[in-house]
């Protein structure tokens, strides 16, 4: 090999030497996701109450602080979900989920059916359920009676009390909540009639539950596939870009071409000067 050539090759091999285990040095350790919370199926979940009418008695608030009950509220085909307006997991792609079929579904709002939305969170205020509403209410494409959807708060007991009698179970942990995505389907006398699970639901099965509220029948849901909200960990940040490895990555795989290319560089070279 000629000696201009090793002296490159020498080079470049000291440089990757150099380079690469400073740049490793400089890479933090990786830090293992943290785990999820624990739960049983006793803690979390929906035990179906088909046929069981909520606690209509019940006094919440209502957006402007006031107290309601759902007597009067509930007097046609309702739509009941069971949120908390602080939750940083599944209720706000749920209550979009909401929204979308709710624009595309026949049945007239504050007609033929309504939405009632509660938060068991006893932390949550008048004054952000009045901005929740706000903001769902603005997504609707279609005429929505700012009436057919009302978003109550209420004391720890009485929430409870409303999502045992629809059988909705949560657990908190620490500031916040491992809930599933449910929505409960009541019908006018207050009767549980049907359960439609997750964040996406089909205009046609809504549309049916909410004839089959409005007759109070009762029918058991097929897919029971729940989907979980977990308590949100802000230092679990697993999927953000470790930009140090990646320019670890970078510097050591353009070394490496460096290398490369002054071998093949040097045997042309070489080549050229056999051939003369």
């Amino acid at each position: 090999m000629p000696a201009g050539m090793t002296r490159r090759l020498t080079f470049a091999l000291g440089l990757l030497l150099l380079v690469g285990p400073g740049l490793r040095a400089q890479a933090p350790a990786p830090q293992a996701p943290p785990a999820a919370p624990t739960f049983s199926p006793q803690e979390v979940g929906v035990d179906e109450k088909l046929g069981q009418t909520v606690p209509l008695d019940l006094v919440l608030k209502g957006e402007d602080g006031q107290p309601v009950t759902l007597r009067s509220l509930i007097d046609k085909p309702t739509i009941l979900t069971m949120n908390y307006f602080r939750c940083a997991g599944i209720c706000t792609p749920q209550l979009n989920g909401l929204v979308e079929v709710l624009n595309k579904v026949d049945a007239q709002p504050g007609k033929d059916f309504q939405v009632i939305t509660v938060s068991f969170d006893d932390r949550d205020t008048p004054e952000m359920a009045t901005q929740k509403r706000t903001n769902y209410l603005g997504e609707m494409t279609r005429p929505f009676p700012s009436g057919a959807w009302r978003f109550l708060t209420g004391d720890a007991a009485t929430t409870k009390a409303l999502a045992d009698a629809v059988g909705f179970k949560y657990k908190r942990v620490g500031d916040d909540f491992i809930h599933a995505g449910a929505l409960m389907i009541l019908s006018p006398k207050g009767q549980v009639t049907r359960y439609m699970y997750g964040i996406t639901y089909l205009p046609a099965d809504l549309q049916m539950a909410l004839q089959e509220a409005a007759r109070g029948e009762a029918h058991p849901s097929i897919n029971k596939l729940l989907s979980f909200c977990f308590s949100y960990d802000p230092h679990g940040r697993k999927y953000v870009l470790d930009f140090t490895k990646v320019a670890a990555a970078i510097t050591l795989l353009a070394a490496a071409i460096f290398v490369l290319v002054l071998v093949f560089k040097g045997r042309g070279k070489a080549k050229s000067e056999e051939g003369e």
